[in-house]
């Protein structure tokens, strides 16, 4: 049994203290002067607000400002954080043990009454937490009373029994649950901090943080630059100094730079460079699984994407092998499912349409196409809406190409910059949007539960009482196996309606400087600048 499951097991009891991951330098290694980490972050954050983010480069920047109740570990292992163990006698009533001398950026003691106001912040209606939804589906007790404003959120089944014991009550038991509590959205924040300033708490010289970080600039689309927090617990077996995320949404320019020396690892490699670079850079070049798939999300309020037989039409009509193979080409796995195979225990049901050929998929397409009442005489125009990024408008003029050379559809493509691209997809205002997932943990459900009716990142809107029912129940299923076969029936159910069209698996690809040390193949690519150093030259 590993590790991560011996955490998550329903027979789980007290659990002793764990060691916590850290900067581990081998011995003999020979240190750089200047501890400084440089890294690629593809976006700008929207925010820095733990409880109002939603995307990938805000995670990646609270990650080292903040630290929950237990981390992501190299390996996507469950290993404490501000917990330094817990304990459940039902898998219904958890107690987090905090470590006593966790700090805040400023000195203060990081207490459990810190984490009840956090997560109680995180349901509040008036939080708008675009993630508020991920507390409801830990079945929190009273957590979707709350985000529905049927109950004040002073009734979270969240409390704080002393300053150094957090109580989590559970209406119904869900397996994986302590793994959920690495994401930003269970942060703890510092309550008198943002009482204080309000919606600036996270500017510079405001923000107070407990990770093994703070905050020292932040320049808008230039870089927000962080340093060492000296009161974090585990401050000593912290190597480098200062971190800096910077906002390069070209992959070129991005790539350029790491191989000038300016940057210590990319966000992404750009898609034409990537064989050069695996011949040039081969110490540099990473690639690993990625729990996550890209996809294509359809406007099913707006015609006609309301219509099964036009989603379908458009989705079997991508090559999902030239995207996979030839657009994209480091690593990535054509997907007709959610949820990817490289999911935790996860086998993807197999679909009818995944295994026709593209003739015999695209000969289907025209045939529903026209029976919707479209054609080449009278051609499908709508738009595709990506966050401008390099890769995304390649693969969008891949696709659209596909779509007019088969269907006769005309795509108008749209990018926009991420937070308006963010801001615009939530809104529906769209008819079809490039979108991705990556999993909040490494279970299904955090990839399935996207599609259920009501779900604050179901951006399309599809509603399915019988998709919804097999989600239900696979929260109370606590035989994995039974478990995943409630994920494969609702995969089917997703191919049936089609309310997004998978392109392909993820893989994490990017650049890292061969004198950084300390790099893991996260799967979930939760990366914690605190567990790596750099190296001398």
């Amino acid at each position: 049994m590993t590790l991560k499951t011996s955490l998550l097991a329903l027979s789980l009891a007290t659990l002793p203290a764990l060691p916590a991951y850290a900067a581990v330098v081998p011995e003999g290694t020979q240190l750089a002067d200047i501890q400084q980490l440089v890294r690629g972050n593809g976006s700008e954050p929207a925010s820095l607000d733990p409880h109002k983010v939603e995307g990938v480069p805000e995670a990646n920047v609270l990650r080292d400002l903040f630290e929950a109740l237990v981390n992501s570990g190299p390996n996507g292992e469950v290993v404490p954080g501000v917990a330094e163990r817990w304990e459940t006698d039902d898998n219904l009533v958890y107690l987090f043990h905090l470590r006593k001398n966790a700090r805040w950026s400023n000195g203060d003691a990081v207490t459990a009454a810190d984490f009840e106001y956090a997560f109680k912040r995180a349901v509040d209606p008036n939080t708008a937490s675009p993630y508020s939804w991920y507390l409801e589906k830990a079945t929190i007790v009273n957590a979707t009373e709350v985000v529905n404003g049927d109950k004040p959120a002073s009734e979270l089944g969240v409390k704080a029994l002393d300053e150094h014991t957090l109580q989590i009550t559970l209406a119904s038991p869900v397996p994986y649950f302590v793994s959920m509590l690495s994401h930003t959205s269970t942060y703890p924040v510092h309550r008198a901090t943002v009482e204080k300033y309000g919606d600036e708490w996270t500017r510079v010289g405001n923000m107070v943080s407990n990770g093994a970080y703070q905050l020292k600039n932040w320049v808008v689309n230039e870089r927000i630059e962080l340093k060492r927090n000296p009161h974090y617990w585990n401050n000593n077996a912290t190597v480098v100094e200062e971190v800096t995320f910077l906002p390069i949404a070209s992959q070129n320019a991005e790539m350029n730079r790491f191989l000038s020396g300016e940057l210590d690892m990319t966000y992404e490699i750009p898609l034409e460079h990537f064989k050069r670079l695996q011949a040039s850079q081969p110490d540099a070049i990473r690639v690993g699984g990625y729990v996550g798939t890209y996809y294509y999300v359809f406007n099913t309020q707006k015609p006609p994407f309301d219509d099964a037989r036009v989603r379908n039409a458009l989705s079997y009509a991508i090559d999902r092998d030239i995207i996979a193979h030839k657009v994209m080409g480091q690593g990535e796995i054509p997907a007709y499912t959610l949820a990817p195979e490289v999911v935790d225990g996860f086998t993807p049901p197999a679909l009818g349409w995944a295994g026709w050929s593209q003739q015999q998929r695209d000969e289907k397409a025209r045939e529903l196409i026209e029976a919707a009442g479209y054609g080449k005489n009278k051609p499908l125009r709508f738009e595709l809406l990506y966050n401008t990024n390099d890769n995304h408008r390649k693969v969008a003029v891949a696709i659209a190409s596909m779509w007019k050379k088969h269907l006769g559809v005309e795509v108008e493509l749209v990018n926009q910059e991420w937070k308006t691209y963010l801001d615009t997809k939530t809104q529906g205002n769209f008819d079809v949007a490039r979108a991705g997932w990556i999993a909040d943990y490494n279970e299904a459900s955090s990839m399935l539960d996207l599609m259920q009716s009501g779900h604050g990142n179901n951006d399309g809107k599809y509603s399915s009482p019988a998709f919804d029912k097999l989600m239900s129940a696979s929260r109370l299923a606590t035989d994995e196996s039974a478990r995943n076969d409630l994920y494969a029936q609702a995969e089917e159910i997703l191919a049936v309606d089609m309310p997004i069209a998978p392109v392909y698996q993820y893989v994490k690809a990017r650049l890292v400087q061969p004198t950084v040390g300390g790099y893991p193949d996260n799967p979930l690519d939760n990366l914690y600048s605190k567990d790596m150093y750099i190296k001398a030259k």
